[in-house]
């Protein structure tokens, strides 16, 4: 009754265009074998073609994260996926893409999480490994901010935004990763604010955007007809971001994140400080049945529409 490495059932295929490129690209995830970890291959080249999303080889956090091989070849736009892969429980699988960037498909880690659950997981006989936080670890830039300190059992993150404009402004949101229903995290789209669309497609980003895949927010009105999705949805799309940043860290973490204004460079910053120092943390091998969860949100099988 051990804590067991997981992968999916049977392929599942998704096909969207890349928020950034605007590109269509095709993705498919295939089960993998215990300890294969998470692994992407860029179908469209014939060498060079593996990425091993880790943290270490993150060269762009600006508006999305992007992981590249050493022969430059890179994935982006990764952090969505990730978040629906470590909430679902999935250690190991191997991810093909055809282009450059996941497809943003409608802007959060929804449509990921959904073809999931329908095709099911597959569990194995060898125990999980987890990462378990140490001693506390902090970075900051500014006024931002964010730390990792111990925990007995549980991944919590305590998030916090500050915005100018009224419709967003301050948010704040904790969850218990491997205990709380993630539902509401895993269904908030990424946003941006009207007046910055223009500087965004200058720097040669958003080609892809729309209001299909993300939240727009004009002075104090939403230009998305169905408004939001819930009340926290800004704050819950960081959340969304920082679970998959995490992630690049090849393992689940036991810890507490607390965070406020941060984004996909602060995780990335925190998780270098985190791993270059072997005082910080342990990598443990699960073996017992007495944890009092199984690293898997079983509350979002029902919840998932």
């Amino acid at each position: 009754m051990s804590l067991n490495q997981k992968t999916i059932k049977n392929e599942i295929n998704y096909k969207g265009i890349g928020l950034h490129s605007g590109r269509e690209v095709t993705l498919k995830l295939i089960p993998a074998n215990p300890n294969h970890g998470i692994v992407f291959k860029r179908i469209d080249l014939d060498k060079d073609n593996l990425v091993i999303p880790n943290f270490a080889n993150v060269t762009n956090t600006s508006l999305n994260t992007t992981v590249s091989n050493e022969a430059g070849v890179s994935v982006s736009t990764i952090e969505h996926l990730f978040g629906a892969l470590f909430g679902m429980g999935i250690d190991n699988v191997l991810i093909e893409i055809d282009n450059e960037e996941v497809p943003i498909l409608d802007g959060s880690a929804k449509e990921f999480v959904k073809k999931i659950i329908d095709t099911g997981l597959e569990e194995s006989a060898t125990p999980i490994k987890i990462i378990k936080i140490n001693k506390l670890v902090e970075f900051k830039e500014g006024t931002r901010s964010i730390k990792i300190e111990p925990s007995k059992l549980s991944l919590d993150i305590d998030f916090e935004i500050k915005f100018q404009n009224k419709i967003i402004g301050t948010q704040q949101n904790k969850i218990k990763v491997y205990e709380d229903n993630l539902s509401d995290v895993f269904n908030s789209r990424t946003f941006c604010l009207y007046e910055d669309i223009e500087t965004i497609k200058k720097h040669g980003l958003a080609k892809g955007g729309s209001l299909d895949n993300a939240i727009v927010v004009k002075d104090e009105e939403i230009l998305n007809d169905s408004g939001l999705r819930n009340e926290k949805e800004f704050v819950n799309h960081k959340i969304l971001d920082c679970i998959g940043d995490l992630y690049t860290s090849g393992y689940r973490i036991i810890g507490n994140v607390t965070c406020s204004q941060g984004g996909h460079y602060l995780t990335n910053q925190l998780l270098r400080k985190v791993f270059e120092n072997n005082e910080n943390f342990s990598i443990i091998e699960i073996k017992q049945k007495n944890l009092p969860h199984t690293l898997i949100n079983k509350n979002i099988l029902k919840s998932i529409a």
